[in-house]
């Protein structure tokens, strides 16, 4: 019923930014939060940040604090992921998420890819050393 289209991924140096978005369609009016996850080659899909929808509580992990910045427009039904000082550490699939639960606080799970119910498709972002 929700659908998400992830966009604005790319090919970049270390160093550099790149700004991600992720628009929802369909019936957007349930969802209590969206997320960023990203997964490398042989790695675990992992949380990158997340923003309730209608709280404004924002989470960010350890690796990317400091140097992202997530957003949304509501009027776009859209969420941001802004990411400066690129690494290739942070060369991915980028995936964004929605979830209906109330995971947003410590110890709800809002880390973990099973809390959320929607997937978008994802875009690949590499950064070249």
């Amino acid at each position: 019923q929700v659908h998400l289209v992830e966009s604005g991924g790319g090919l970049v140096q270390a160093g550099d930014s790149l700004r991600l978005s992720c628009a929802a369609s369909g019936r957007t009016f349930s969802t209590y939060a969206m997320g960023w996850f990203r997964q490398a080659p042989g790695k675990e899909r992992e949380f990158v940040a997340g923003i309730t929808w209608s709280g404004g509580i924002i989470y960010y992990a350890d690796s990317v604090q400091g140097r992202s910045t997530i957003s949304r427009d509501t009027a776009k039904n859209t969420v941001y992921l802004q990411m400066n000082s690129l690494k290739p550490e942070d060369t991915a699939v980028y995936y964004c998420a929605a979830t209906i639960f109330r995971i947003y606080y410590s110890g709800g799970g809002y880390t973990n890819p099973s809390r959320y119910n929607t997937w978008g498709q994802g875009t690949q972002v590499t950064v070249s050393s």
